[in-house]
């Protein structure tokens, strides 16, 4: 009987941890406001990982600062969906899940995006956490789109969640009979959507959302392809490609002025950076690089050279920095677009190996229109502030017209 019974007999289990002597070894205290509600979900987890991993939830709450949430079957019926920039996302806390390029999916509860912590903290698999979200909005989302005067059409709720019935294809994806549509959310409570023969107006929409909205969303176009969701992918000699590219620019704009301020700032001075127009119509955007402290230069397509003294040196491809081969860059540890850091400032005989767009009297008069500081962001389509006639001559691939500045700021 001895063998069996050691067969058979089972090892006492250890007992479970409880949650104040894991909170008390992670630093937290244990009357966090909101908590009590929230240990039937603690005390039915009967396995030790599990429960360190809920504390973990906890720590991490309250080192950032934030509150605990309802639970699960309180909160679960005041979930909706948001879209942001993608380095939105990535700059903030929230739980994110990346949509489609350059646009991100949140969950929030009365306007505020819930932390990835609350939903381990309900014991709850993201995905179903999002999909009742948009569940929640789908019910919202009865009505028809309205046809402006310009003849696109725009999402008619109005509510602040317009943008994020991008999530909802059935909402959208039947307007055009045998076409597939563009579609615009220049701000959070509009969604537009026009066929492809009338995204001049569509565009039109988008540049007065500029003027009207203190917060743009996203403001390129977007396009479905087949069953894909994708930013509008205008090529030229399509008409609408150079306006495209320009919202793309604004875009790009937008998340470096915000990222400047969170660089750090003994890393350097970052770059300041405008949009300019080409004769033809081409946006290109623009990063100036001053001597005399480090640098935090983006990708843009053109890099800008002045002295010290504010002098300025001329134009160049930034893809060419890499002929420089004494000067290397290293990247910066920041969310959003990519900058290289480069402490030391270039000489001149290391700039002249870089490919020349302007030269530096032609800088200077690009430059000129907004005096030291390039002019404010305008709606595509709108002409920029044309040179002035006592301008050096401009490069050959410059010449028949005065080129518009924008600035990031």
């Amino acid at each position: 009987m001895g063998f069996f019974d050691r067969f058979l007999s089972r090892a006492e289990e250890a007992p479970l941890p409880g949650l104040e002597g894991l909170l008390e070894a992670r630093g937290v205290p244990g009357d966090l406001p909101g908590l009590g509600p929230l240990l039937p979900s603690f005390e039915a987890h009967r396995k030790p990982q599990e429960r360190e991993a809920w504390a973990d939830a906890v720590a991490e709450l309250h080192a950032l600062g934030l509150g605990l949430p309802e639970p699960w079957s309180d909160a679960q019926d005041h979930l909706l969906p948001e879209l942001v920039p993608a380095w939105v996302a990535e700059r903030e806390t929230p739980w994110s899940q990346g949509f489609i390029d350059g646009l991100s999916q949140r969950i929030c509860i009365a306007g505020v995006p819930i932390p990835g912590a609350w939903i381990r903290l309900w014991d709850q698999p993201e995905d179903d956490v999002l999909d009742l979200a948009l569940d929640h909005l789908r019910q919202r989302s009865e009505g028809t789109f309205e046809r402006l005067p310009s003849g696109i059409y725009r999402g008619p709720w109005r509510d602040g969640h317009d943008a994020a019935r991008l999530l909802l294809p059935e909402v959208w994806q039947g307007l055009f009979k045998d076409q597939h549509p563009f579609l615009a959310i220049p701000s959070a409570d509009t969604l537009l959507a026009s066929p492809q023969i009338l995204l001049p107006k569509l565009m039109e929409e988008v540049g007065k959302s500029i003027q009207a909205s203190a917060k743009p969303l996203q403001l390129a176009l977007l396009e479905r392809i087949e069953d894909r969701l994708v930013t509008a992918r205008l090529q030229e000699p399509h008409p609408m490609s150079s306006p495209q590219r320009e919202l793309k620019q604004m875009d790009l704009l937008e998340a470096l002025r915000q990222q400047e301020a969170d660089l750090e700032p003994s890393l350097g001075r970052p770059a300041t950076v405008a949009m300019l127009k080409t004769p033809q119509g081409k946006p290109m955007t623009l990063a100036v690089w001053a001597e005399g402290a480090p640098v935090l230069l983006p990708e843009t397509d053109l890099v800008g050279f002045t002295s010290a003294g504010g002098v300025s040196l001329g134009l160049y491809t930034r893809q060419t920095l890499p002929r420089i081969n004494e000067i290397r860059g290293e990247a910066v540890a920041i969310w959003g677009p990519r900058r290289i850091r480069y402490a030391a400032f270039p000489t001149a005989e290391q700039i002249s190996r870089l490919e020349c767009f302007a030269t530096a009297e032609q800088m200077k008069a690009l430059l000129a229109p907004g005096g030291n500081r390039p002019a404010a962001p305008r709606p595509p389509g709108q002409p920029g502030s044309a040179l002035g006639q006592g301008a050096p001559p401009l490069p050959r691939h410059l010449q028949g017209a005065g080129l518009g500045v924008q600035d990031a700021e």
